[in-house]
């Protein structure tokens, strides 16, 4: 059964006219017509696309067919419009034909028919040719009758006398209108289509001292909608906007080398809540291809490392008898996106990958991380890692039940620095309930009104202990 999607923007369909469909006049317009095209990209897995052509159409009602449009087309969302000073022409009917030509859909199409089979004989070296009726092709297995006789799995091959008029080769959008002008037009297609998406990658390159680092960004677009967009003009728009369906597909993570720094191509700028990203240049994307274009670079940002233990909630609950030994001490990346910095653009969301130089001058990957959508003087956080040469250790020395709902309990906790260098290592608690730090060894802040931070010095292949003392009523 011919597979058609059909809506109507003006439900006027020959209204009182008697033009019978098989008289009406057809064009056919293809992408050598076109003369603009914009793709505005989303990183959704959504794509805008904005199609312009010059065609020339006949006068009074006939049927436009639009050819080299996306498979992945969202039928609903296709506007039509004469970029004329008046608009010339009203659509009367809209489809969208997706009934792609396959050897199934062919095989399909031709059951109950003569077909023509080629063999070729394996003594004469010689191809024969026999008359069948195509009888059935159920699970893709063509039954045939020869004469009287019925077979299958016949080793010839199929020779069709034609293609049948309801299947195309290529997704189609099909306009019924109703034209007043017999001059060539300028017109533009709009519509949006699913399997365009881009992303952001980001190299960090970190110097010596872990002080500075040089950033550049990078553009991966993704274009899997079954279309080429020749010589377009390219928008990327960073954001999260809202949409009735949410089944997209996440990109696939691919693991970006470092490479040389280019010139940032794209101008960005604020777009309603968004910001939006215009290359500066034509681009081609090809269908099933992924391009890759320099966004953003920066020099001599500077840099912070921190050293972070963290605890758990669930450590003030229960009394503990063993130590809690080998606890990883991870390692954090802080940026300031402001210019003061080098920076201070919107970064959108993406992956950060950290590298750094050894002793031989190579570079080797030292973390990465995402972000999300970055705006101008924020603060960028990144995880690395966990730290090889510092350890940690926690110790209850204490568990008291002051009430029915009040505990009172103490802990050590033990860094281990193996470095050659001093560190300071930042000891965040997330402390549940009402909770009062009865005692402490060393200062601490309230981060919020569930943790506290100690901030510990710990020397070169030396250790540190912190003790604290707290009251938590549940």
């Amino acid at each position: 059964m011919k597979k058609v999607f059909r809506f109507t923007f003006i439900f006027l369909f020959l209204l009182g006219t008697s033009v019978p469909l098989t008289a009406l006049e057809r064009r056919t317009s293809t992408q050598e017509d076109q003369t603009a095209l914009e793709i505005t990209v989303y990183n959704s897995n959504l794509g805008l696309v904005k199609d312009q052509r010059q065609i020339k159409l006949g006068s009074g009602i006939q049927e436009l067919k639009f050819m080299d449009v996306a498979s992945q087309i969202i039928p609903t969302s296709v506007s039509i419009k004469s970029l004329q000073e008046t608009d010339p022409f009203s659509i009367l009917e809209q489809n969208y034909e997706y009934d792609l030509l396959s050897p199934r859909k062919l095989l399909d199409k031709y059951v109950g028919k003569e077909v023509k089979l080629f063999t070729k004989n394996p003594y004469t070296d010689k191809e024969e040719m026999v008359s069948a009726t195509l009888l059935a092709n159920n699970e893709n297995q063509p039954v045939f009758q020869i004469g009287r006789d019925i077979t299958f799995h016949h080793p010839g091959r199929i020779l069709f006398p034609e293609i049948p008029k309801d299947l195309i080769s290529k997704p189609t959008l099909i306009w019924l209108l109703k034209n007043t002008a017999t001059h060539s037009q300028k017109i533009e297609a709009l519509y949006l289509t699913n399997g365009l998406n881009w992303k952001s990658d980001y190299v960090l390159v970190l110097n010596a001292q872990d002080t500075q680092a040089n950033l550049s960004g990078w553009v991966t677009i993704d274009n899997k909608s079954g279309a080429t967009y020749q010589n377009a003009g390219l928008k990327l728009v960073a954001g999260d906007i809202h949409r009735v369906r949410e089944d997209f597909q996440r990109a696939k993570k691919v693991m970006a080398a470092p490479r040389e720094a280019a010139a940032p191509q794209f101008k960005e700028e604020s777009f309603f809540e968004y910001h939006i990203y215009s290359l500066e240049r034509k681009t081609t994307l090809k269908e099933n291809q992924t391009k890759q274009i320099s966004l953003l670079n920066a020099d001599r940002i500077p840099v912070s490392k921190e050293f972070i233990y963290r605890g758990s909630t669930y450590y003030y609950r229960n009394k503990q008898g063993e130590i809690i030994s080998n606890q990883k001490v991870g390692v954090f990346i802080h940026i300031s996106n402001s210019k003061d910095h080098h920076l201070g653009m919107p970064l959108p969301k993406g992956t950060v990958r950290a590298y750094k130089r050894d002793s031989d001058g190579s570079l080797q990957l030292v973390g990465e991380d995402s972000i999300d959508h970055t705006p101008k003087d924020e603060k960028i956080r990144l995880k690395l890692g966990e730290a090889f040469d510092l350890k940690a250790e926690r110790k209850q020395t204490h568990w008291e039940k002051i009430a029915s709902d009040t505990y009172e309990s103490a802990y050590e906790i033990s860094l281990r620095n193996h470095k050659k260098e001093d560190v300071i290592i930042r000891v965040i608690e997330p402390l549940p309930g009402d909770w009062k730090v009865l005692e402490h060894s060393q200062a601490y802040t309230k981060l919020d009104a569930s943790t506290i931070a100690f901030d510990l010095p710990v020397p070169k292949d030396k250790e540190s202990k912190l003790k604290y003392r707290v009251r938590i009523k549940f």
